[in-house]
């Protein structure tokens, strides 16, 4: 394989460096220059490789040089794609060729009467310079090259007629198209505040585009740069909307809205003025005043039901309707009267779109004050006679809109109340955590004391447990079941078991009304009333049922004692039992069970050699008894020899680690059943053979023995 690819990569180099040859000697020959040039491209795009070997045999400066100097339109605009299609394949070539030389260039080709051809192909290496390079965006602007290129968005086209089946008509357009695509890499990846603030000069321009021409090919195209323009930055978004763009915007929005309803293409080029729109004003929502006077919300509400747009189309316009609602009541106002509410929780109840859910809360957040407005009373919201008779009208017509109201006040609340258990869930579980931490880190110091510590903890604890079972059984004769405590199938309606909003709400309501029956077990009488009136408040009129269930969830909140309950005394025997068969156990129990278990799990790893490691006092005595108890026989271990090999292991063990016989005999492969008291028998009668002296151990026989 490797042979294959070297063989085509020296292919490649062959033929680019016979191209480049043929450039070079057929100055001559424009039709053999372009063709050249087009085999050039079509390799380089072929192969990513090819790019950087061309720039480095010299062809890139070569090419570069032929665009300017060729006296050949066709040469010059054959070497411009080739350059554009290098720099756009290679960030190195597009480094290379980034420099105010080309640019200056490129301005002359655009600023003379060339041909449509020619300009084309000098926008399209000016777009492949700037892209994603601030560099080429600095350079565009210092040249003049931005000034060209706005002069030619302004006249290339004209507003009165737009034929594009005319050949002509259409080879304007494309330039035109192409130097809007350039004035938004201009501006944008990266962001440009000083080439956004030259090209919004050109707003009074493109809105009168918009206003005389209702065709895609120009919405399109105008729509991405001013959305790009105008994009994250303040100053050039309020003077869009001081020269009237928004009100264009709202003006084309409206008239694609109503062609909706008959083609398709018309509801997708409104989703792509909605996105403008929403660029404007999203760091600006005082705008929003802006579109009330033409009812955007009701036309963004009326688009959001289209069928034929799909998820990502949807969240454009619900984004859009959550900026229009940030701080305009006028617009909150338009979206209840409109139905809008009901749109909204039907997203949060039925769509599994994440985004989307986010959208949608957004919206309902925004209304919140406005919905507590319309709930209390008509009479108070702040508007004119006409349209109080309008709400009053809608209420007769829907009289179910004050159920939604009554609905999105609920969701607004708990989304409220989600918010603030959320922090609260944080810093428990941070403390949590930093218990459980100052736990493993004390647990190795203090095991021997643990059991005969936890006796009495568990003690306590099945006194406590009793007592909490009877104040359970206390609430059960009231006939008081939390919401929180029911199962999800239980819940009435599809609103509070399918918005994921109330679901996170409900799991937090269930911890908290666990966690404040659990703490008030504890007081007395009169205050067990006080939190059963308290408890009644937030639940429903089912019988309690499920005392399992509630004890599942207790774990997670109820304090370290209690989780386990017996009925027969704790002792040092079965302690570790219970705890290792609870299956509510406790956060300090689980960590003395797993500090016990690694105890355990290194005791075993002991177990080496055939060595019994004896438990318990109990065991040890008894296996004492049988070896010293009188007529029985002891066995005796089997005679073994020291071969040659082990004789040469014991020596050389003593001269690397001395009479240290544990550490030799479990460094060296010894017979099995061999100990640490042979090899010391065995040295010490081999350093006393007469023959020791005379043998080639001489030198490990200097070591002393102790014995």
């Amino acid at each position: 394989m490797e042979s294959e690819d070297t063989k085509k990569t020296q292919e490649m180099k062959t033929d680019l460096n016979l191209l480049l040859e043929c450039l070079k000697y057929q100055m001559d020959n424009a039709f053999s220059q372009k063709e050249a040039l087009v085999t050039i491209h079509s390799i380089c795009q072929q192969n990513s490789n090819a790019s950087v070997y061309f720039r480095e045999i010299g062809g890139l400066m070569f090419v570069k040089n032929l665009a300017k100097s060729s006296e050949h339109s066709m040469v010059k605009e054959a070497a411009l794609y080739t350059l554009g299609a290098i720099a756009e394949k290679n960030v190195y070539c597009q480094q290379t060729l980034c420099t105010s030389e080309l640019f200056e260039d490129l301005t002359w080709f655009l600023s003379n009467d060339s041909n449509i051809n020619l300009k084309r192909m000098s926008v399209y290496v000016i777009l492949v310079l700037v892209s994603n390079n601030r560099t080429g965006q600095t350079l565009v602007r210092e040249t003049g090259c931005i000034t060209v290129l706005s002069r030619l968005f302004r006249t290339v086209i004209s507003k009165c007629e737009l034929d594009l089946s005319d050949k002509n008509v259409f080879q304007s357009y494309q330039l035109w198209s192409s130097v809007c695509s350039t004035l938004c890499v201009c501006v944008n990846n990266p962001q440009n505040d000083e080439n956004q603030m030259f090209c919004c000069s050109l707003f009074p321009h493109a809105n009168e585009w918009l206003k005389n021409c209702m065709k895609p090919e120009i919405i399109r195209p105008i729509c991405s740069f001013i959305g790009l323009t105008l994009a994250n930055n303040t100053y050039v978004q309020k003077y869009f909307v001081s020269v009237g763009g928004l009100d264009v915007l709202s003006q084309v929005l409206v008239q694609l809205e109503s062609d909706s309803h008959e083609t398709l293409s018309s509801a997708k080029l409104a989703v792509v003025v909605t996105k403008t729109v929403d660029a404007c004003i999203a760091d600006n929502p005082t705008f929003g005043i802006v579109l009330s006077k033409y009812h955007i919300v009701s036309k963004l509400l009326a688009l959001l039901l289209h069928e034929s747009l799909d998820s990502g189309e949807k969240f454009s316009i619900m984004l859009t309707l959550g900026h229009c609602t940030e701080d305009c009541e006028e617009n909150q106002y338009d979206l209840f009267k409109n139905n809008g509410l009901p749109l909204m929780i039907q997203a949060l109840t039925e769509s599994q779109n994440e985004e989307l859910n986010k959208a949608a809360t957004f919206v309902l957040h925004n209304c919140k004050k406005i919905t507590e407005k319309l709930s209390l009373s008509l009479g108070e919201y702040p508007f004119d006679e006409n349209e109080t008779q309008q709400l009053k009208d809608i209420n007769v017509k829907e009289k179910n809109l004050e159920e939604h109201w009554r609905k999105a006040k609920e969701i607004l609340h708990r989304i409220e109340q989600l918010e603030r258990e959320g922090n609260e869930e944080e810093i428990q579980r941070e403390n949590c955590q930093d218990n459980i931490s100052s736990m493993n880190m004390s647990i190795q110091n203090t095991w021997k004391h643990l059991h005969a510590d936890h006796i009495g903890r568990a003690t306590k604890a099945e006194d406590e447990d009793k007592s909490h079972s009877r104040q359970f059984q206390s609430y059960k004769s009231h006939g008081v079941m939390s919401k929180a405590c029911t199962n999800d199938d239980q819940m009435k309606t599809p609103l509070k078991s399918a918005n994921p909003v109330h679901a996170c709400y409900r799991e937090s309501e269930q911890n908290k009304s666990l966690y404040k029956a659990k703490s008030s077990c504890n007081q007395n009488l009169r205050e067990e009333t006080t939190f059963e009136k308290n408890f009644i408040s937030q639940s429903s009129d089912h019988v309690f049922k499920h005392p399992v269930h509630i004890a599942k969830n207790i774990k997670q909140q109820l304090p370290v004692t209690g989780c386990i309950a017996v009925e027969k005394s704790l002792n040092s025997r079965n302690f570790s039992k219970l705890l290792h068969s609870c299956p509510y156990q406790c956060d300090r129990h689980k960590v003395i069970v797993e500090a016990e278990d690694r105890y355990k799990s290194e005791l075993r790893k002991l177990l080496i050699c055939n060595k019994k490691i004896l438990l318990t006092p109990r065991r040890r005595q008894r296996l004492s008894n049988e070896s010293t108890t009188p007529g029985r026989i002891k066995k005796r271990r089997v005679r073994k020899n020291f071969t040659e090999e082990e004789v040469n292991y014991l020596f050389n063990g003593v001269k690397k680690m001395g009479n240290h016989w544990n550490s030799i005999l479990w460094s060296f492969p010894f017979q099995q059943g061999r100990k640490a008291v042979d090899l010391a028998h065995k040295y010490r009668k081999l350093t006393k053979s007469p023959m020791c002296a005379a043998s080639s151990l001489e030198e490990d026989c200097q070591f002393s023995l102790d014995f």
